[in-house]
């Protein structure tokens, strides 16, 4: 049952504009500066960039020289699998980790979402792109399947969680290089980083934990019991809360980062997936999968303020901070834009 609307009128969602075109996207992602990116995985080997009049910019071919970028072993061109994308601090960057690579051996085999190490998919690679000139100027190799992506707020590394390899790269931004290998355990997905770079936070989607990485010593520890299938993490804008869609439970927590400790639950939805907060933390935006909505919930009481119809089956999400708008990736071909209103505090 679809969460009764008590939302104060002024602040409702209202659709502003549904983008189609050249899209099977898996995420949005919007840098801060007013361009956004949508990865379209295998289906279409691209990621498309718009601006925030929707125009889209420019369809970025995932196809590389894999030794033009210091890999001779590998000659030829590969294809990847645009996932998700992060953004430097410094808005120069972006980074997209891809799926799998195609092309010649070893990427012959193309990754899955039920795997084990010892099933031994190929590593894959995670793309930097210059938003200068919108094009792809450095390539890292990672693991098997990896599929979300980070970097840390003081710009010093880029996180990827290997979804098949069942541990977390961590790329030292200045060199492009792993410098960090760590094991997680079953399909770690969604990453979170405190505001100070202290700790990074990463969902495992085949528990009922958070890990939790010292980007200092790189030693984890742990979030426990926090429900089924964490998928998605955001933090609040002051390090204390975090949040986790729980893909498994369909719902969403909140964990208070001081006890690590959940607090609360809501129910959004069916399968609850990816999900984006307002710039001052006071909402979160979490697309439901199945039950084809997005919900806003007020991060303050946990309720579910709004939810809004989507097509058929939203993925990703990501708020644009300078409109307030939201835009949601739907894996059926189309961007929904929604216009937020006024959060709390702006």
């Amino acid at each position: 049952m679809v969460p009764v609307d008590v939302i104060a009128p002024a602040s409702r969602m209202v659709l502003e504009k549904t983008i189609t075109g050249h899209l099977n996207e898996k995420s949005v992602a919007a840098s801060g500066t007013g361009l956004f990116l949508a990865q379209n995985m295998m289906y279409l080997h691209t990621i498309n960039v718009y601006d925030r009049n929707y125009k889209l910019l420019k369809i970025i071919p995932d196809a590389v020289r894999l030794a033009d970028f210091g890999y001779p072993q590998y000659p030829g061109v590969y294809k990847g699998a645009p996932v998700e994308a992060a953004f430097t601090p410094d808005h120069k960057f972006a980074y997209v980790s891809n799926y799998s690579m195609y092309g010649a051996a070893p990427f012959t085999r193309e990754g899955t979402d039920v795997c084990t190490p010892a099933n031994r998919y190929p590593d894959s690679f995670v793309y930097r792109i210059n938003l200068a000139t919108l094009a792809i100027d450095r390539v890292t190799e990672v693991g098997a399947v990896p599929k979300y992506v980070d970097v840390t707020p003081d710009g010093k590394y880029v996180l990827v969680s290997n979804w098949c390899s069942y541990n977390e790269s961590v790329i030292e931004a200045a060199t492009g290089k792993v410098v960090r290998t760590i094991p997680l355990g079953a399909y770690p997905r969604g990453i979170a980083i405190d505001p100070h770079s202290i700790t990074a936070y990463v969902a495992i989607m085949g528990s009922t934990r958070i890990a939790a990485i010292d980007l200092a010593t790189f030693t984890v520890s742990w979030i426990t019991s926090v429900g089924s299938a964490p998928r998605h993490l955001v933090m609040s804008p002051d390090g204390r809360w975090l949040y986790a869609t729980l893909n498994g439970d369909g719902l969403v927590a909140k964990i208070d980062l001081t006890t690590r400790k959940v607090v609360a639950r809501v129910r959004t939805g069916q399968a609850p997936r990816s999900m984006t907060i307002s710039p001052d933390g006071g909402y979160v935006y979490v697309v439901n999968y199945l039950s084809n909505t997005m919900s806003k919930v007020q991060t303050s009481n946990m309720r579910v303020v709004q939810t809004v119809a989507t097509r058929t089956n939203p993925i990703g999400i990501t708020y644009d901070n300078a409109t307030h708008h939201v835009w949601v990736a739907c894996y059926t071909g189309s961007i929904m834009v929604f216009r937020d209103g006024t959060p709390s505090g702006t």
